[in-house]
Formats: C-alpha cells, sequence, structure tokens
C-alpha cells in the first residue's frame, strides 16, 4: 500500500462543477475535514471520498479526523490559493503515515492527499498537522 501526495482528480472535476467553497467556514463556506491514515492506506490522485479503510486510531482520535478552519481563498500574482490552520489532537496516542483533507458538505469529496514521508507518532502528546505558509508559492492549496 501507499500514500502518493497529490490535490485529487475528481476534486479538481468537482472545482469546474462549482463542488466546493472554500469560504471561511460559518461565512457561507463548505466544512472541510482532516483524516489521518496508517502506512497500510492506499491514498492518491484517484481516491475520491472519505473512507475509513486504514483510518489512523488512538487515544483522542475518532474516525473522519477533525475539521478544518480555513481562510478565505486569496490570490497573489496570477495565483489562487487558500489555507488552514493548524490542527491538533491533543493528549493523543496516535500513528499515522498520512491525511485526506475531504469536503463534509460534499458528500465527504476528496480534496487532497497529504503524505508525511514516514510514520509519525504522539505518545500521551499532541499530534499536530502543521500546514505550510499561506503564499503563492506554498499554499496547501493553489491554482496556478
Amino acid at each position: 500500500m501507499a500514500i502518493t501526495q497529490a490535490m485529487t482528480t475528481s476534486f479538481k472535476r468537482q472545482l469546474l462543477e462549482a463542488g466546493h467553497n472554500f469560504k471561511t467556514s460559518g461565512a457561507g463556506g463548505n466544512t472541510f475535514n482532516i483524516a489521518l491514515y496508517t502506512s497500510s492506506a492506499n491514498l492518491d490522485a484517484s481516491s475520491t471520498v472519505f473512507t475509513t479503510s486504514n483510518e489512523a486510531t488512538g487515544t483522542n482520535y475518532a474516525s473522519g479526523g477533525k475539521p478544518l478552519t480555513n481562510a478565505t481563498p486569496t490570490t497573489s500574482g496570477t495565483t489562487a490559493f487558500c489555507d488552514f490552520s493548524d490542527v491538533t489532537w491533543s493528549a493523543s496516542s496516535i500513528t499515522a503515515r498520512g491525511a485526506m483533507i475531504y469536503n463534509t458538505s460534499n458528500s465527504n469529496a476528496s480534496v487532497a492527499i497529504l503524505d508525511f514521508g514516514a510514520d509519525k507518532t504522539s505518545t500521551s502528546g499532541d499530534f499536530t498537522v502543521q500546514f505550510p505558509t499561506a503564499d503563492a508559492t506554498n499554499a496547501i492549496i493553489r491554482l496556478a
């Protein structure tokens, strides 16, 4: 099995069909979650929806992960981008190799697959997914 980082193909199509709204949650935007996965997961650009198959388990981790706080999309030059606030599972014991960002407002449609590069573990501590800088070069979701 493998986790390959990608913006999912179905997400790209659904963008053209107006299936995702990244306005700030609560301001008319969709709700996005992040779920963690073990190294046994098979996630890549062809992943279409959230799945519990090989989802991480552990203390203070619930299936489906956690909601993300997203920032209203912006632009810089010719690139549009959006970002999410870092998310933390406090006082947790979790091992995960990657994650899926998905849209709970759109039938749990996948958005992106994240590959951590190796197993990451928390033992009775914080497990944090830290998103990159929100700019045209680094933001987690960028359209150039």
